[in-house]
């Protein structure tokens, strides 16, 4: 890599680190946010699904709009956009207020997140040196998400909450003077339609369904309004994909899956989001409510598992080089099932130094598909569409987070809630459910006149494990499940493109 682009490379790292730090940190900082603003288990969901559904659901445009005025002016609105909710997230009073922060970052991310990529594909034409540098792009990716638990437990625990927030806006201010100066402007404005309607469908059926799946786990799945926001969910996920298919210049074309590896490589996409990404949350939270370690406490324990991404990632451009991108997606998918039905056996009372293991185990596996199935979703279509491939990939990814987030989230507070009535009906406590509920909902545990709180802490923490390992359980699943697909579709499809290739050549 020549030494002018070293400026535009530093620039587009630094511009991601901005956007994943602060989902690394806010996962840790959630049940100190909890306490301060008094909300419950369904709102910390929010606080996370509030930020990766519009990432998700506007990142389709923001390709788009990438591709169509400028890959360089988006990426700076994006980080600039995302200073702003940063701002508002640290001021924020109450959930509502603190929940316009997460849309105005996520609607930033859709802008920042999918524009390195496609900044990286418009710099490094070579194939080599292109899956280098993405693979240096996932590996200071992983940075971020290594040091956001850490910094993020130091800053609650000396400066509060709100500084979790109000770090990004030096960082953001710093990447803006330096993308400005070293990026070139570059646009294809011939490939790109805003596609308003195909937006607000997207929105719907991805908000209905996230709300649904949230307030089945707060109220069960036989709740109306739940069951009201499914049908809606689903029904609107039909209606956009309906209108896309007709409609002339679609936000997303869907021409593009008819590509079996492009479509492949974006269902793997999901399920990543769906399971290792989710799974952040996940750990968060059992790591402090469940074994009860603060949050710098629970930061250096998921430290492996960014740890190994880290000194992986880079060496996965060789990798794909020399043995294809889905032998390296399976094998990450792999190593993420295991370290995730790993966490079935673990409890309350499980050393740091087993948890650890499978912390590094799951490195593994997200170090070997995150960064693959990105330069293999990019690889699989025209180098002229990279902003919308990338926005594509993105989303994908981000919407399986955001479905993640509900649905394990959900059945996580069902089974745990399930767990603790039970114990508790056992223990002779009247109101059994209500106090189970309000323990695993809102973390309270002073409802409960029948026995101590700390007998009741207790049989939180082994009712709190049982609902982390149903979760588990069911990101296990999916991510094997991807795996069998990646070998039985996609290793053929690119081995057959592969042959034809040679015979063209």
């Amino acid at each position: 890599m020549s030494k002018r682009r070293l400026p535009l490379v530093a620039a587009v790292y630094l511009g991601t680190f901005v956007a994943l730090l602060d989902i690394s940190i806010v996962n840790v900082a959630l049940p100190t946010i909890q306490l301060a603003l008094g909300i419950d288990f369904a709102g910390l969901q929010w606080v996370i699904d509030a930020y990766t559904l519009c990432l998700s659901a506007f990142m389709l445009s923001a390709g788009l709009i990438a591709d169509r005025y400028g890959r360089k002016r988006s990426w700076l609105a994006g980080i600039g956009i995302f200073v702003a909710g940063s701002a508002i997230c640290a001021i924020a009073p109450n959930l509502p207020v603190l929940l316009v922060g997460r849309v105005v970052q996520g609607i930033a991310g859709s802008l920042i997140i999918p524009g390195a990529l496609s900044i990286l594909t418009q710099a490094f034409p070579d194939g080599r040196e292109r899956a280098g540098v993405i693979g240096g792009w996932a590996s200071f990716a992983a940075v971020s998400l290594l040091a956001g638990p850490v910094l993020g437990g130091i800053l609650v625990e000396t400066a509060g909450w709100q500084s979790i927030f109000l770090i990004n806006l030096p960082l953001g201010l710093a990447t803006i003077v330096l993308g400005a100066a070293s990026i070139v402007e570059t646009s294809h404005p011939e490939h790109a339609h805003l596609d308003l309607v195909g937006l607000a469908l997207s929105i719907l059926w991805l908000g209905a369904l996230t709300f649904g799946l949230i307030s089945a786990g707060e109220k069960g799945w036989g709740d109306r309004e739940a069951v009201i926001a499914l049908v809606v969910g689903f029904a609107g996920l039909v209606a956009f994909l309906v209108f896309e298919a007709r409609t002339p210049r679609p936000m997303l074309p869907l021409g593009l899956f008819r590509d079996i590896r492009f479509a492949v490589a974006n269902v793997a996409s999901f399920a990543l989001g769906l399971t290792s990404y989710t799974s952040v949350f996940l750990y968060s939270m059992f790591l402090q409510q469940a074994q009860g370690w603060s949050p710098t406490q629970t930061g250096l324990r998921m430290a492996p598992l960014f740890l190994v991404q880290m000194v992986v990632s880079p060496a996965i451009g060789r990798l794909s080089q020399r043995y294809g991108h889905s032998a390296l997606m399976t094998s990450g998918y792999l190593s993420s099932g295991l370290s995730m039905l790993g966490m079935c056996w673990v409890g309350p009372s499980t050393t740091h130094v087993t948890i650890g293991l499978l912390f590094a185990v799951g490195g593994l596996g997200n170090a070997l598909s995150i960064p693959t199935g990105s330069a293999a979703a990019m690889s699989f279509a025209p180098r002229e569409r990279s902003g919308m491939v990338s926005a594509v990939i993105n989303a994908t990814r981000q919407g399986g987070t955001a479905i993640g987030i509900a649905l394990l989230g959900a059945l996580m507070s069902m089974r745990a809630t399930a767990l603790l009535t039970a114990h508790l009906e056992n223990a002779g406590v009247a109101n059994a459910g209500a106090v189970a509920r309000a323990a695993v909902s809102r973390y309270d545990f002073a409802a409960d006149a029948a026995m101590g709180e700390e007998s009741l802490r207790d049989l939180f923490a082994a009712a709190y494990a049982g609902g982390f390992h149903a979760a588990m359980l069911t990101a296990a699943i999916v991510s094997f499940v991807t795996a069998g697909l990646l070998v039985t579709v996609l290793a053929p499809a690119e081995a057959r493109s592969a042959r034809e290739t040679n015979q063209r050549g």
